[in-house]
């Protein structure tokens, strides 16, 4: 069980990456008291969101479009140096095992892994990607998207829609982890991943914590962490920036 204050940022938990992530969280801990030093690795990142004992989180984007707003605020979200970012918005890859026309796609009804059913980058973006309301076909839900790639890889899934800041973290400290695989498109421009908050917190400390992350991710000192993690920056946001998501694709929402 977590403690009563704890935070996590579980949205790219890959143990290589973990010592950085816990450098920035100790440098925003030296400036704001409340932030806890360390990160819980422990708690399911999905559970993270509704605990009123994680006092900061990272959440998707879709979740808190969705229902999850109810439990948390949006304090802002990283600026990615990954493959497909572009500042703080970016897009997921679409992998597939052979070539294959997205549009096509519908009608071949290859089998897809996605980790969630409520992943923006790995199953929204999908259906974006493919023009459709809902998947007619064979789906393989498997948790994450490091285990979509597996699925692919081993021939279970034909086709997934991988993050796309995942995919970059993946391919630098996992070399080879899509051989073989084909990109056969990207989704559709989205937000990365929101920094949150309880829904209880007051607009002063809103807005400290928003100066605060601002100060760590311009920080000389912590440069070489920001480069493992492929973060060059913090950029305040209202949660209208993942609510609006819902009148992208209302038939999704």
């Amino acid at each position: 069980m977590s403690g009563p204050t704890h935070a996590c940022f579980g949205m790219y938990p890959f143990v290589p990456l973990r010592p950085a992530w816990e450098r920035l969280v100790e440098a925003l801990h030296e400036r704001l008291a409340w932030v806890p030093a360390g990160l819980d690795w422990s708690e399911d990142v999905h559970d993270s969101w509704v605990d009123e004992g994680c006092v900061l989180g990272h959440a998707c984007g879709w979740p808190v479009a969705t229902g999850l707003i109810e439990h948390v605020r949006v304090v802002g979200a990283f600026s990615f140096t990954s493959a497909t970012a572009e500042g703080h918005h970016y897009r997921s890859v679409l992998l597939a095992r052979e070539e294959r026309v997205v549009e096509e796609l519908s009608t071949s009804l290859p089998v897809v892994a996605a980790n969630s059913a409520d992943s923006l980058s790995g199953w929204i973006s999908f259906l974006a990607a493919a023009g459709l309301p809902s998947w007619p076909g064979e789906v393989l839900w498997t948790g994450a998207h490091r285990e979509s790639l597996r699925a692919l890889s081993d021939g279970r899934a034909e086709v997934a829609c991988i993050d796309g800041h995942t995919l970059s973290l993946l391919r630098r400290i996992e070399p080879g982890v899509d051989a073989g695989l084909v990109e056969i498109g990207w989704g559709p421009r989205i937000p990365s991943p929101a920094v949150v908050v309880r829904r209880s917190t007051d607009d002063r400390t809103v807005n400290e914590l928003r100066d605060a992350l601002t100060a760590v991710l311009t920080d000389p000192a912590l440069a070489p962490d920001r480069d493992t993690l492929m973060i060059d920056g913090f950029v305040p946001l209202d949660e209208e920036e993942y609510t609006e998501l819902r009148t992208r694709w209302p038939q999704l929402a």
